[in-house]
This record gives C-alpha cells, structure tokens and sequence, in this order.
C-alpha cells in the first residue's frame, strides 16, 4: 500500500512538472521551485506571452525587443522582479508595467531608450522601489521624456533609483520621490551643478547620494557645490568627487577642500614663476654692467678681509705692535 502512494505521488510530480514545461515560453527556462523564468539571449522580438501565473521573477535580457507597452505583461499578478536589461528597447509606451501590481524591482538597464511616455511607469499602488535605468537612455530627448514620467508615474514607494552611466550634463526633477533611499549618478557628463540643480539634491535630504566618476571643472563656478558638498545632510561619495580639470588640480577632491585656497595657490605660483623669468631677462640685459659690479663688490669684501687679517696679526704678536708703535713716536 505505501508502495502505491509512493508511485502516485511520484506520478502527480511528474505529472505537474510536464505541466509547467508545457506554460513555459518557447526558448526559455521555467523553474517552478524559485518561481523563475529565464529568456536570456534568445532573439526574441517581443516579451513571451505565456509566461507562467506562478513566476515572480522574470529575466529577459540579450534579446531585440524594440518596444514594451501595457500588452507586453498581462496576467502577471504575482511579478515582483523584472530585469529587462540589454534589450535594445527604444520605446516604452503608456502603462507599460500597469498590469504588475506587485512589481517591486525593475532593470531597464543598456537598453536604447529614446521614447517614453509620460505614463511609461504608472502602476496602480505605486508598488515600485527600485528602478535601475544604467546606460539606458539613448539621447537627451529621451532625458527629458523620464524626467516627466518620473513626475508622472507616481512613484512615491521608490527607494533607489540608478541614472549612472547616461552621459547626463543636465540634473531632471525627482519630485514626488518622497521614500527615496540611494540616487545613483556616477559615470555621467557633470562638470558641476547649478544652483537649482542643488536645491533639487537638497530636497532629497539625508539620502545616499552618489556622485563620483563624472568630469568635474574646479573653476570658480564649481564653488557654491563645493559648499554643498561640505554642508549638505546627503551621504555622498566624497572620495569619488575629484576634479578632472584644470590639468593643475586633476584628482582633487572637493570635499572639505578649500578650493579658493588652492586656486589662489596655483595663482601665486603662475605670479612668482612670471617674477622669476623678468628679473633673469633683465639680468641677461645687464650682464656686463652686472660683471663689473661683481668685481667691484669682490674687492671690497678682499679690502675688509685683508684689514681684519692684519689686524687680527698685530693683536695676536705683541712684538709686531711694539714695533709699530716705537716707528710712530720716532716720526
């Protein structure tokens, strides 16, 4: 009898995994145990549409999806994670992701992104907390299409938000963003940040803030961020905050740094180098007038030194000095 159960137990399980094989997408990899399905490197044009009910975390990366929109995931209730990276993904339409309820993290990394909708990231309950958009926009247009679906998108359960890697020059608003954690700006285009730029960092308050690796300019107009640096309540890279030019201050950090002091260092150093170069030109000019003044200069000191030696003889030699005097009152 335990024999039997044994068998029609192994039966149901095999039973139920022929079943889950049969639900999962054409090229991809299902594991019902972790709940994962994996389409990586297929060279699919569109997102599978029978992904399994049970999934919570979809990986669908090195493929050529150009577009995702509200058709791409229905009926995916139970997704909390999904990584889309390097899909060569040009367009995000409306509600994209509205369907995923309970999507907790999205990757949309090395993608191509050039058109975003302004509902692009809309999801009901504003579920999302961590959105990775690493080397992902392709142009400036596209910058600014975020910058409004952030706005939009209702993303106040945000914690952690990765821009590195979009070659930004220009800082976008995060408004709305009241939960955000960690703010990801490494390895972008800022050689500073504007004063609305920095009130834009400050509302975010006592967040991590990562700054470093871009190509900062310490020109005076890099002051008022260097005061932001040193005053601002954020936990910033400060070890990754350096200058990347002029070639005289390459790999200075800004924080706690002074940099007026050091401006005005390099300033002086210009000065007194400039100094140096006239007074050896004018000595150049007046090479000869200068020789006869050193020899003369020569003879002098050759006439003090010979008094003090003979003086130093007499008072040393008490019969030089008597003779001296004895030759005095003889005249």
């Amino acid at each position: 009898m335990c024999i039997f159960a044994v068998r029609v137990f192994l039966g149901i399980l095999l039973l139920c995994a022929w079943c889950q094989c049969l639900e999962c997408p054409f090229g991809c990899e299902c594991f019902a145990i972790t709940r994962t399905v994996k389409c990586v490197s297929k060279d699919l044009y569109t997102v599978p549409q029978s992904i399994p009910g049970y999934a919570r975390t979809v990986i669908i990366t090195g493929n050529n999806i150009q577009r995702i929109g509200p058709e791409s995931f229905t009926e995916l209730e139970n997704v909390t994670n999904i990584i889309l990276s390097n899909n060569r993904i040009s367009e995000m339409a409306s509600h994209s992701f509205s369907a995923l309820i309970n999507l907790r993290f999205l990757d949309l990394s090395g993608n191509h992104l050039a058109l975003i909708h302004p509902e692009a990231l809309s999801i009901p309950g504003s579920p999302l907390q961590e959105l990775n958009l690493s080397c992902a926009l392709f142009n400036f247009t596209a910058l600014t299409d975020l910058t409004t679906a952030l706005r939009w998108g209702g993303l106040g359960g945000l914690l952690r938000l990765d821009l590195s890697g979009n070659n930004l020059a220009l800082l976008g608003t995060f408004s709305g963003m009241n939960q955000l954690e960690v703010l990801d700006l490494t390895h972008n285009a800022f050689r500073t940040f504007r004063a609305d730029a920095l009130q834009e960092l400050g509302r975010l308050g006592n967040i991590r803030i990562l700054l470093g690796y871009n190509p900062y300019t310490c020109s005076c107009e890099i002051r008022n961020f260097v005061s932001w640096l040193n005053e601002s309540r954020a936990e910033v890279d400060v070890d990754s905050v350096r200058c990347a030019s002029p070639k005289t201050l390459t790999d200075t950090r800004l924080h706690v740094t002074d940099l007026t002091l050091q401006t005005s260092y390099v300033f002086l150093g210009l000065v007194l180098g400039f100094v140096g170069m006239v007074f050896l030109f004018v000595v150049y000019l007046n090479r000869k007038g200068m020789k006869k003044w050193i020899i003369e200069m020569r003879d002098a000191c050759r006439d003090v030194l010979e008094g003090y030696h003979y003086r130093y003889e007499i008072d040393s030699d008490p019969r030089l000095a008597f003779s001296i005097l004895s030759n005095f009152f003889r005249i």
